[in-house]
């Protein structure tokens, strides 16, 4: 996913937009990038969920 921030926006509600992904859509920053003009973009993966076994077979 990659998420692009105008230079005219506000820093801190593109920072609150990043953080409800991050939260709730199990994202994680991968890469950021400021270009010419003040716009950023920020690429995010999807986070990697680490399962334990619950079951033990015998």
């Amino acid at each position: 996913m990659i998420v692009t921030v105008e230079s005219h926006e506000n820093l801190k509600d593109a920072r609150a937009r990043l953080r409800e992904h991050s939260e709730y859509g199990r994202w994680e920053l991968a890469r950021s990038v400021i270009l010419y003009g003040g716009r950023r973009k920020y690429w995010l993966r999807r986070r990697v969920m680490k399962l334990q076994k619950t079951v033990h077979f015998v």
